[in-house]
């Protein structure tokens, strides 16, 4: 749970204690002989509940709502990293196998890897076809460009992104 979450959880509980306080005092005063009136009480209720029960609840909920969108952001940018971890410590392995370590369909992990090459955080060939991710650096490909895939030589042209003539597996580098 991120911190937003827990502040706004936090700030939604304490409207909901003060307005539960508000009114057991109110139930209270009115069971005794106080020199308040009930439409001055009331009106102090609503007071409290508009300029304190009301914006508290407000900002607590946005945190909350807020809250789930940075920890959708968050188990993303994990299942990115586990992606490329893994690819970079096997140096080869296949989409199932990420799909089943991850816990997601083939499709998810693939729009996972489409997002980390439009980062360019991807450096690597995909054989979309056969499935397979390959970890090669930059130095690596370019003092010697041969598929990683096929064994086919490379022609490095282009802004990033090499497509194999021979086998169409796709080589993506980092253009810094």
């Amino acid at each position: 749970m991120n911190i937003g979450r827990i502040s706004g959880f936090i700030l939604l509980i304490a409207a909901i204690l003060i307005c539960s306080a508000t009114a057991v005092l109110l139930g209270v005063q009115l069971n005794t002989e106080s020199t308040a009136t009930i439409g001055g009480q009331l009106l102090g209720f609503i007071l409290i509940f508009i300029f304190v029960v009301i914006p508290l609840a407000g900002v607590g909920g946005f945190l909350l709502w807020r809250g789930r969108g940075e920890e959708a952001k968050m188990a993303k940018a994990r299942a990115q990293r586990t992606i490329l971890n893994m690819v970079l410590a096997q140096g080869k392995v296949r989409l199932d196998e990420v799909a089943l370590e991850l816990n997601k369909s083939r499709e998810e992990v693939e729009d996972l890897v489409r997002d980390l090459i439009g980062k360019q955080l991807f450096t690597g060939a995909i054989n979309w076809q056969d499935g397979l991710l390959y970890s090669v650096e930059n130095s690596q490909l370019r003092n010697n460009p041969i598929c990683p895939n096929c064994g086919g030589e490379l022609e490095l042209a282009g802004k990033g992104m090499i497509i194999c003539p021979w086998c169409g597996a796709e080589v993506f580098l980092h253009l810094g």
